[in-house]
């Protein structure tokens, strides 16, 4: 029997809350694989086993405040030890699950999400409890703010329960179903997944949101902020108040509102009319609101306009077309020679490419352009990484094939994260002028128009002449006014003589 101790947190650390546990009583565990996630006031640090066996008793709770050094847990050895219950008693209880013919279950876990994604809601289950699977079938659909995952059976057999429903969060590592291994498993009686696991009534709240356990991290959070913890909405398991939680809701700036009117603080959803219906956002639309509030409220964000005079791009792409997609495979569009354009423009005003990290300012040396796509589930913004080492049917070519997986709901966490600049195209649905808003953490965003047959005075003369108004929105933070119309009129002057592209000048 090995004892999993809580580990060193760090300098000045002395406690930890124990955050979610990745593994049940009974479950086999691999030499190093994480077992438990503890919350500091500064940190989430990772538990892994010392090495292989089966985790038999749980000793410190989720929610628990534990010391350095204190016992977390019981390791035992063998890779099929029956669950010790919850640690209080000697008994073994049976396993809760269903267990293969073969004597054993194993786990489905989420998948990591990518960088900076922390947890996801279950979409869709496109199997149901009892049925075969084999293994790396799809069995669970789960929604992120970013993309939508596949997670897959992690061996054939019968997917012997559930534990989770659709709608709840879940968070990388943690175990979502189980699959009794082997043909002959024997299935759950249920035919759907269960209700969420912390079904059990949370505390009621008027007032009893005070017994809920406050981490280090948020009782650090709410004391310098002079918050009640209690008046947080959790969304942890059991309700359970997360760091987040606590700096969404001191943001918000719903502290301060509180003390007026405290009844207000839970806001009943209104009654519906006879005509109208309601329909929970996605993660992916609850992102996309939060994001661009939060672009508002963070940057100081300008917007200066210019138009440009597209008869030349239109005249070279319509004389090169047909050659260019024989010669390589892909359609000569508009975006090419906007991403090119902007590219050389990032070069000479490097603060539009940049962005704040506190009181830094980070300039880049590469142009990873952000493309934004619209999709039925939202607006997303893959990225073409390097365009500056890109020609134009190359960026063209990254860009097909972005769309392509964007429509089909293929995008990857990866294809959507690091751009340095972004350009959105509103032109293909008949915009005629807008204010872009910037996609956090960058400084800049271009955005496209129509483009409409006006008279503009060339050489003294009215001509009509193909045109389009640009905008760039920019953090007024980091760019200057004088920067940000310089580079609109780089990109005007690139795409007005096509041959600057050519020339890098």
């Amino acid at each position: 029997m090995t004892d999993i101790m809580v580990p060193t947190l760090g300098e000045s650390v002395t406690e930890a809350t124990v955050g979610q546990w990745l593994k049940s009583p009974g479950d086999a565990v691999a030499k190093d694989e994480v077992l438990v996630e503890l919350e500091t006031d500064k940190v989430s640090v990772e538990v892994p086993a010392p090495e292989a066996g089966t985790l038999s008793e749980i000793v410190a709770k989720e929610g628990d405040t534990v010391e350095i050094g204190a016992l977390l847990a019981k390791l035992g050895e063998g890779s099929a030890a029956a669950p010790a219950g919850n640690g209080s008693s000697g008994t073994s209880a049976p396993a809760p699950a269903p267990v293969a013919a073969s004597g054993g279950t194993v786990d489905v876990v989420v998948p990591d999400m990518g960088e900076s994604v922390a947890e996801g809601s279950i979409g869709s289950f496109l199997k149901k409890a009892g049925d075969a699977v084999e293994k790396d079938e799809i069995i669970v659909e789960i929604e992120t703010d970013k993309v939508a995952l596949e997670v897959a059976a992690s061996a054939s057999g019968t997917i012997a329960e559930y534990l989770v429903a659709e709608g709840d969060s879940v968070q990388p590592g943690q175990v979502i179903a189980r699959i009794a291994a082997g043909a002959g498993a024997v299935a759950a009686p249920a035919s759907a997944p269960p209700a969420p696991t912390a079904s059990t009534p949370a505390p009621a709240a008027s007032g009893a949101g005070t017994e809920r356990p406050v981490s280090p991290a948020v009782r650090r959070v709410t004391t310098e902020a002079g918050v009640n913890p209690a008046d947080i909405p959790g969304s942890g398991k059991g309700d359970r108040v997360t760091k987040g939680d606590a700096l969404t809701y001191i943001n918000s700036g719903a502290s301060a509102a509180k003390p007026a009117s405290a009844p207000a603080a839970a806001k009943a959803p209104r009654d519906l009319g006879p005509r109208e219906e309601r329909v929970k956002m996605t993660r992916l639309r609850q992102t996309i609101a939060r994001r661009l509030k939060e672009a508002q409220d963070t940057a100081a964000m300008l917007t200066t306009f210019n138009d440009v005079d597209m008869g030349a791009v239109m005249d070279l792409r319509k004389r090169y077309k047909e050659d260019f997609e024989k010669r390589h495979g892909v359609r000569l569009g508009f975006m090419g020679f906007f991403v090119k354009a902007c590219v050389n423009a990032l070069k000479e005003i490097p603060a539009v490419n940049a962005e704040i990290d506190g009181t830094d300012i980070i300039y880049k040396n590469f142009y990873d352009i952000g493309v934004a796509v619209g999709t039925p589930k939202g607006l997303v913004v893959p990225v073409v990484r390097d365009c500056d080492e890109l020609s134009i049917a190359g960026i063209e070519g990254g860009i097909a094939e972005l769309g392509r997986k964007a429509r089909d709901g293929e995008l990857a966490i990866a294809d959507m994260q690091g751009g340095t600049f972004t350009i959105s195209n509103g032109g293909v649905y008949g915009s005629l002028m807008s204010t872009p808003i910037l996609n956090p953490p960058q400084s800049g965003v271009l955005g496209m128009h129509r483009i409409e047959q006006r008279p503009v005075a060339v050489n003294g003369e009215v001509k009509i002449r193909p045109m389009m108004y640009l905008a760039l929105s920019y953090d007024h933070r980091i760019v200057d006014g004088k920067e940000a119309v310089t580079f609109l009129v780089r990109v005007k002057e690139n795409l007005e003589d096509p041959e600057r592209l050519l020339l890098d000048v």
